[in-house]
């Protein structure tokens, strides 16, 4: 990924250098440059962790809660078979009228193949939906942490929601809202096809518990983001994973797509705080913290960070999206390597080609949109989605796909959020999906 910032300064140096000679005749050379700054540049100190923070909010954390204990007899269970249900209140800003919200815990597989257990929660409006079965928008929110209480089930609870008024928009056009804890109960299934699976797994729960009525609803999908990751990998692992769900469409942006050049991207690091990467590291030591428990032969710490590096990492564990990125943040991951040691080890490196999307065995087979900012820091273009976008159009997938040139990656996401609610919901009322399109730089 290229960068602006660099020549721009020079450019600007230069001149001012110019201006001040012709200006008072100086005929000194210019002072030496002051030395590069330390790729370490983050200078917060050490903070809480949500855990600590939200321990006074009415809502027991799921990481203690019995509710949420997977029963003896799970790994007989099917997949998206129900363990338990709830009825819960939840906080929904601007539905001036009260929601039917349950709560399910189901049985799931994880991205090693191993049973598990995890939530969803569907919100129902009190709107009637005439002429076929209420569907239900599976909506993938940026979860982004490593603890229980950084899932919806508890902050849709707790009032703490970060996408609520998303959510508000679909519901008030009377769609059942399933929102699942794709990324596991302390964030192991993070950007792993995992995710896919618990979303999938998600809309089967909410179709199997009679007292949603829910049984003969179609479904869609729709994340950015984190969110888009769910999302994405979910409408990819369809065909394999759960072919009898009626999936309409996929709406996902901001999508993680190649973790090998998101890898590359988020362990560089450019001198200073005004650069493009700075910003972008947390995800990085938020990937490998939850990595590490899912593939802990692989990302094990110790073989690859140095102790700092490893401290660091384990200050990133259990912590969410907040302070997460407050204390990854100009901190690159690069500068906690073992020397010899790099995110191109081949163990790695293979884990995370197999965790990549486009791949010819996972092409989505439901019509989809997406969309990229071409300045995103976080998730850079052309790098991260491009190669995922070129698979999807040559493999003949129904793709509809746009870049926007709006910087910052919320802010592109922003940008086209009217269009792709849109949309979604023209899916979900079962109207054409328009023509395969792809433009933008």
């Amino acid at each position: 990924m290229f960068s602006l910032r660099k020549p721009v300064v020079a450019v600007a140096v230069s001149t001012v250098a110019l201006l001040m000679s012709s200006v008072v005749g100086a005929t000194t050379a210019l002072a030496d440059p002051l030395p590069p700054m330390p790729p370490d540049q983050n200078q917060l100190p050490d903070l809480p962790k949500e855990p600590d923070l939200y321990r006074h909010l009415p809502v027991p954390d799921p990481a203690t809660d019995p509710w949420y204990a997977p029963p003896p007899e799970l790994d007989s269970m099917a997949n998206g078979q129900i363990v338990r249900t709830r009825d819960v209140g939840t906080y929904v800003t601007g539905i001036p009228m009260p929601l039917t919200t349950r709560q399910i815990l189901f049985r799931t597989t994880d991205v090693r193949g191993r049973a598990a257990v995890t939530a969803t929660t569907v919100l129902i409006p009190p709107v009637p939906w005439i002429g076929s079965p209420r569907p239900i928008l599976s909506y993938q929110e940026a979860i982004d942490g490593s603890a229980a209480l950084c899932n919806p089930s508890f902050t849709l609870r707790a009032g703490i929601f970060k996408e609520i008024t998303l959510l508000a928009g679909f519901l008030a056009q009377g769609f059942a809202v399933a929102v699942t804890d794709f990324d596991g109960l302390d964030g192991t299934e993070f950007l792993t096809f995992g995710e896919g699976n618990l979303v999938l797994d998600g809309i089967r729960a909410a179709k199997n518990d009679p007292a949603l009525g829910l049984a003969d609803s179609a479904a869609a999908l729709y994340g950015y983001s984190g969110g888009g990751s769910g999302t994405a990998r979910a409408a990819e692992r369809h065909r394999a994973y759960a072919p009898e769900l009626r999936i309409l469409g996929a709406a996902e942006g901001g999508v993680p797509g190649d973790m090998v050049q998101i890898a590359r991207h988020n362990i560089s690091h450019d001198e200073g705080l005004a650069n493009f990467s700075g910003p972008a590291n947390f995800t990085m030591w938020l990937a490998l913290a939850n990595l590490s428990r899912s593939y802990p032969e692989v990302f094990d710490p110790a073989g690859y960070l140095t102790p700092e590096g490893q401290e660091l990492l384990k200050n990133v564990r259990g912590r969410c999206v907040w302070t997460s990125a407050l204390t990854g943040a100009y901190r690159p991951v690069s500068a906690y390597l073992r020397p010899g040691k790099s995110l191109d080890d081949p163990a790695i490196h293979n884990v995370l080609v197999e965790q990549s999307l486009g791949q010819p065995q996972n092409l989505p087979d439901m019509p989809v949109l997406m969309w990229h900012g071409i300045w995103d820091e976080l998730l850079p273009f052309p790098d991260s989605i491009e190669s995922t976008v070129d698979a999807y159009w040559n493999g003949g997938v129904d793709l509809r796909y746009a870049t926007t040139p709006i910087p910052e990656h919320v802010a592109a996401d922003l940008s086209v959020l009217p269009a792709a609610e849109t949309w979604i919901s023209a899916m979900l009322r079962g109207l054409p999906p328009g023509p395969r399109l792809r433009i933008g730089i």
